[in-house]
């Protein structure tokens, strides 16, 4: 069982965000208060659980979680700004949506900018450490999911329902032939040297 909070005094929210490493779609970001004490036997990083696990803990934290929020940025966004920056402000876009303000952040990984002066710990693996951390993981992995079934059914043969957008072989086959979609993000530039590995 993962831990229920660090602070056992304050209201803490978890943050994590999906889509950092892909070469197309946005980055989601999720923030999730759960009750205090509140676990789940299958509460977990969602790369641990298999699909069906997911969308079964989605609909147990969207049930059960005091507050929940997910948000994105645009590939266009992601260009602009960075990956790193753009998965940092999806999370503030997803905290500003919570219906209950946090006295605390708990965030997955080991980077974030302060958000309105709310104190925060980064934890790397917190998605493996604290629920909340998970909860968000779950959440944030989930809608992405879901977008990328809209991506790939206007442009299936990148074949993004199975690679999730990540930079597989058949994926960097699909952007030698056919070239990038609106997609894709241009500042992940697939170079000639990576192209002859495939």
């Amino acid at each position: 069982m993962l831990q229920s909070y660090l602070h056992k005094h304050l209201i803490e929210a978890g943050c994590d965000e999906a889509g950092r490493g892909c070469l197309a779609g946005p980055v989601f970001a999720a923030a999730v208060i759960l009750p205090p004490n509140t676990n789940h036997e299958l509460l977990r990083d969602s790369k641990k659980l298999n699909v069906q696990q997911r969308l079964t803990m989605r609909q147990w934290i969207e049930t059960n979680a005091l507050t929940f929020a997910v948000a994105q940025l645009s590939a266009q966004q992601i260009d602009k700004i960075n990956i790193l920056n753009a998965s940092i402000k999806a999370m503030h876009l997803a905290l500003d949506k919570l219906t209950i303000t946090p006295q605390f952040l708990l965030i997955d990984g080991n980077r974030f900018k302060t958000y309105n002066g709310i104190k925060h710990q980064c934890v790397v693996k917190g998605d493996n450490t604290f629920a909340c951390i998970a909860a968000a993981s779950i959440l944030a992995k989930t809608y992405r999911d879901e977008f990328i079934l809209t991506m790939h059914n206007e442009f299936p043969q990148y074949d993004w329902i199975n690679n999730k957008t990540y930079g597989t072989a058949k994926h960097i086959a699909a952007i030698q032939k056919f070239g990038n979609t609106k997609y894709h993000r241009k500042s992940f530039v697939v170079k000639a040297k990576q192209l002859s590995c495939f």
